[in-house]
C-alpha cells in the first residue's frame, strides 16, 4: 500500500469504526468480515444510519426518515412523525358541532373538502337527517374539483422531486384554475369551511357551471400536456421505473388505500366499492395497474385527474334544484335576510353558533375517498353539542408505512421518488 493508503486504513480504524453513537447517527457494525482489496483484513463491514428531514425539502413536510445504509444501498428504513402535531382531534371534542369543520378542514390541507365532507357525514348520522339533493351533488362536485386540484399539486411536486423541474411550472398553472373556482364558490382557495353539517354553508353562485366547464377543459388539455412530456421520457422512467414495488399483499397487510393500493392491481375505491353520496349514480372508471412501483403511482393518479373530470361534467348536468341545505331550524341557521326581519330568526341565529345544536347518544364510523385513500371519522355523541370523541382515520398516516418495503435494497438515490410517490400530507399525519 501507499503511504496514503496506509494514512486513510487508520484513519478508518481510528476514527471511525471505534466510535460508537447512541443518537440517531453513528455507525452499527456487522458480523460480516471484508476479504482481499488492499486493506486489513480484520475491518469489518459496517451500515451507516443517518437522518432525511425533518426540513429536507423532498419530505413534504416534517417528515423524519431514520435511513439504514450499506453503501447506497438502504437496508431499513424508520419513518418518524410528531413534528407538526396540533391536537385536532382533541381540539374536536371541545368544539360544537357547527364548529368542527373549521377544525377538520386543516387537517389535509390540499384536499380540505374530504375532510370536511367525512365529518358532516358522520354527524349527519347520528342525526338521522338526510340532506337535499341539491346539497349531495353540489358536495360531489367540490370534492371532485379538490382531488382534481390535489392531484395537479402531487404531478407538480413529483416531477420537481425525480428532476422534471419544469412540471413544476406546468402543474401550478391548472392547479391554479381549479383554485380560483374553488375560491369562487366558497370564498377561499383552501381551508373552505364550505361543506357543513345539513348541507352547504351557501348556494352555488350564477354562474359556476360555465367557469367549472371551462377549468375541466384546460385542465383535461393539460393532463394530455403532461402525459406528452413525461409518461414517455426515457429519463423520466428511469427515475421510477420498477423503483418502489409494493405488492398488494404488503399493501393491504399494512391497511394501505388509495392509489397506492390501486397501482398493485386491486380495485378499491370508496367511491364504486361503498357508494356515498350520488357516486351510483354518476359514470367513471376505477383506475388500476398492476406494477406498484413509482410510475404506477404517478400514472393512477394523472388518469384519474379525467376521471374526476367526467364526474365534475355530469354534475354540471345533472344539478338538481331546490334547497341546499336541510331547513331544520335545529341544525341550519335562518337565511341571512330574515336575521334583520325576525326577533325570533336572529335568536335562533345567535344560539345555533354559540351553543351549537345537540346530536343524540351514539356512535358511527364514516369513510370517503380521499385523493390519498380512505379517510374515515369515527364519532361518539354524548347528546350534548360537542362530541364526546372524534377520532379520524387518516390515509397519508397509514399509507407512511408502505414506504419502508418500498425502499429496502433500492440506492438511497430512489428515496426521493418513493417519498413523493406516497405523497404524504403531514398535518393530516400529525392531527
Amino acid at each position: 500500500m501507499t503511504e496514503i493508503d496506509d494514512k486513510f486504513a487508520a484513519f478508518n480504524n481510528e476514527r471511525l469504526f471505534d466510535q460508537t453513537n447512541e443518537g440517531t447517527q453513528g455507525y452499527k457494525k456487522k458480523e460480516v468480515v471484508i476479504t482481499g482489496g488492499p486493506w486489513p483484513q480484520d475491518i469489518t463491514d459496517e451500515t451507516m444510519v443517518v437522518n432525511m428531514g425533518p426540513q429536507h425539502p423532498s419530505t413534504h413536510g416534517v417528515l423524519r426518515l431514520m435511513v439504514e445504509l450499506d453503501g447506497e444501498i438502504v437496508v431499513d428504513a424508520k419513518p418518524i412523525v410528531g413534528y407538526l402535531h396540533t391536537g385536532m382531534e382533541k381540539t374536536g371534542e371541545e368544539l360544537t358541532y357547527v364548529q368542527g369543520c373549521t377544525n377538520v378542514t386543516r387537517m389535509d390541507y390540499a384536499s380540505p373538502l374530504s375532510n370536511e365532507l367525512v365529518f358532516s357525514l358522520a354527524a349527519e348520522k347520528l342525526l338521522g337527517i338526510e340532506v337535499p339533493e341539491r346539497a349531495i351533488w353540489a358536495r360531489m362536485l367540490l370534492v371532485e374539483l379538490n382531488r382534481i386540484s390535489s392531484h395537479l399539486l402531487f404531478q407538480a411536486t413529483n416531477g420537481m422531486d425525480v428532476g422534471a423541474v419544469s412540471m413544476m411550472i406546468y402543474g401550478w398553472r391548472e392547479r391554479e384554475e381549479v383554485l380560483r373556482v374553488l375560491e369562487k364558490i366558497t370564498g377561499l382557495r383552501m381551508n373552505h369551511n364550505y361543506i357543513r353539517v345539513g348541507g352547504i354553508a351557501a348556494d352555488l353562485p350564477g354562474d359556476w357551471k360555465k367557469d367549472v366547464l371551462q377549468v375541466c377543459d384546460k385542465v383535461e388539455k393539460g393532463v394530455y400536456d403532461y402525459d406528452g412530456l413525461l409518461s414517455a421520457n426515457p429519463i423520466f422512467q428511469e427515475r421510477m421505473v420498477g423503483v418502489g414495488v409494493l405488492t398488494t399483499e404488503e399493501a393491504l397487510s399494512l391497511s394501505v388505500t388509495g392509489p397506492i393500493l390501486r397501482s398493485t392491481g386491486y380495485a378499491w375505491d370508496l367511491r364504486k366499492e361503498q357508494p356515498y353520496l350520488a357516486y351510483d349514480k354518476v359514470d367513471f372508471d376505477v383506475i388500476t395497474t398492476s406494477n406498484g412501483d413509482v410510475f404506477d403511482r404517478y400514472r393512477i393518479r394523472l388518469y384519474e385527474i379525467l376521471e374526476s373530470i367526467k364526474i365534475v361534467k355530469q354534475c354540471v348536468e345533472n344539478m338538481p334544484k331546490g334547497d341546499y341545505r336541510v331547513q331544520d331550524k335545529k341544525v341550519t341557521p335562518p337565511p341571512r335576510a330574515r336575521i334583520d326581519e325576525s326577533m325570533e330568526a336572529l335568536i335562533h341565529h345567535f344560539k345555533l353558533f354559540t351553543e351549537g345544536f345537540k346530536v343524540p347518544a351514539g356512535e358511527t364510523y364514516t369513510a370517503v375517498e380521499s385523493p390519498r385513500g380512505e379517510i374515515g371519522c369515527y364519532m361518539v355523541s354524548d347528546s350534548s353539542s360537542k362530541p364526546l370523541r372524534m377520532h379520524v382515520r387518516g390515509p397519508s398516516f397509514y399509507n407512511l408505512q408502505s414506504m419502508v418495503p418500498m425502499m429496502r435494497g433500492r440506492y438511497f438515490a430512489d428515496a426521493v421518488a418513493v417519498i413523493s410517490s406516497v405523497d404524504p400530507i403531514m398535518g393530516e399525519v400529525d392531527r
